[in-house]
């Protein structure tokens, strides 16, 4: 069939080499020129502007979104919403808000196109594994996108899970589930870091990749970061979060659904990025109030530090 891939950044990119190993026309856009140079030279159709992006396509067309979410996407539905035509087809595949989509699709089916909302699930290893889709829409739309994921998914990897918002809130407990199984990852690789016994981290998650309960893609990931860098020297502890954590436990606030682990693996990142915790030098200083413990002052670390 025929799309264009709209944002060519490390997953666009290789759906688009994905898609064009797999024989369908792919007209290839970026912000930057650099991107579409290198589409172009693996066999898409370049575009440099997003009039040219339509030009480029014949009708019915299907315009595939691989931005960041929020106000980069916001804007791209907002510019093709006044380029396409009805019967048209515009997909989100980013990490949007799946109460952004919902509204995004009713403005959009008010001007005759479709709006489908694809949780994209594969990272950079989607080229190579294919990529996990989660897909909400209506039906016509997604039979009319079929072809394309069928190429970009792995066997049994794609799925139309409802209407509008449907495809970004499964892929936003995705995210949140993902939040607390790297969180129990973690910190049992800390305790046995800790342990009196010198593990071989990268080996161990290997062997319980083979009949354990807790084998996963996930161990697999940390068996090649321990490969690399046994003792994770050259990395700080600091772990970003990229929204769907905090939509997923704000959404389990919203519905009273009870979601203690994603709600504290989420609240580890956020200590991750401190130097020093102020609750933690509060509770340390109600401690020495109260029961006269001893503290830890600033000049004693610092002077154990150098």
């Amino acid at each position: 069939m025929e799309l264009a891939i709209v944002g060519l950044g490390r997953m666009g990119g290789n759906m688009v080499k994905r898609l064009l190993r797999d024989g369908h026309r792919v007209v290839a856009y970026n912000r930057s020129p650099g991107p579409v140079r290198e589409a172009e030279a693996a066999g898409a159709i370049g575009a440099y502007s997003l009039e040219e992006v339509v030009e480029r396509l014949s009708p019915p067309r299907v315009v595939w979104l691989m931005v960041p979410a929020g106000d980069p996407t916001e804007q791209m539905v907002d510019a093709f919403a006044e380029l396409l035509a009805p019967g048209d087809i515009l997909i989100d595949g980013g990490n949007s808000y799946w109460k952004d989509s919902v509204r995004r699709a009713e403005r959009l089916r008010e001007r005759g196109i479709a709006f489908l909302d694809v949780g994209t699930s594969g990272g950079i290893w989607g080229l190579e594994l294919g990529y996990c889709l989660m897909i909400g829409g209506e039906e016509t739309a997604f039979r009319t996108v079929e072809p394309a994921f069928r190429t970009l998914a792995p066997e049994n990897g794609y799925r139309h899970v409802g209407p509008s918002g449907a495809g970004h809130f499964a892929k936003m407990v995705h995210n949140g589930i993902e939040y607390g199984l790297m969180q129990a990852y973690a910190e049992g690789f800390e305790i046995l870091q800790a342990s009196p016994y010198d593990y071989d981290l990268a080996g161990l998650a290997n062997l319980w990749n083979h009949g354990s309960v807790i084998r996963s893609w996930l161990l697999e990931l940390a068996e090649r970061a321990f490969q690399r860098d046994p003792r994770l020297e050259s990395i700080r502890g600091y772990v970003e979060d990229s929204g769907e954590g905090r939509w997923t436990v704000l959404t389990a606030i919203e519905e009273d659904v009870p979601a203690p682990v994603i709600t504290l693996s989420l609240q580890m990142r956020f200590r991750s990025r401190q130097a020093d915790s102020f609750a933690a030098k509060v509770a340390a200083a109600l401690r020495r109030e109260f029961g006269g413990h001893a503290v830890v002052t600033a000049e004693t670390t610092h002077d154990e530090d150098t």
